[in-house]
């Protein structure tokens, strides 16, 4: 059973920047994609970023594009969001997310099949 653990969240101000790292164990390496979502108190569960099982693709939403960045390890066994430029509308618990199988709308929450705890980020203004 694969499970990932994220780490990284805190409080930054407008401006600043985090790191977020997800881990994953239960298995050798992934060979699906892998992702970020962020849920707001009182909004659903939004797509921040994902990459592919090769890295070689990324895709972000529009309200981060530019500002983060999404990436994997080789051994395939962690993500990263790198999160520059950050703005108090980034506040958020971020949950990194992987696929169990081929995936075909790779923003869409509900191709993921595993999911972590989720980590706080807070940017104060």
């Amino acid at each position: 059973q694969v499970q990932l653990g994220e780490s990284g969240g805190g409080l930054v101000q407008a401006g600043g920047s985090l790191r977020l790292s997800c881990a994953a164990s239960g298995r050798t390496f992934s060979t699906y994609a892998m992702g970020w979502f962020r849920q707001a108190p009182g909004k659903a569960r939004e797509f921040v970023a994902a990459v592919s099982w090769s890295g070689g693709s990324t895709y972000y939403a529009d309200s981060v594009k530019g500002r983060f960045t999404i990436s994997r390890t080789t051994a395939k066994n962690t993500v990263y969001l790198q999160m520059n430029s950050l703005k108090p509308e980034d506040t958020a618990v971020y949950y990194c997310a992987e696929a169990g199988g081929p995936t075909r709308r790779i923003w869409e929450k509900n191709e993921y099949d595993y999911w972590g705890q989720g980590t706080q980020v807070t940017v104060s203004s």
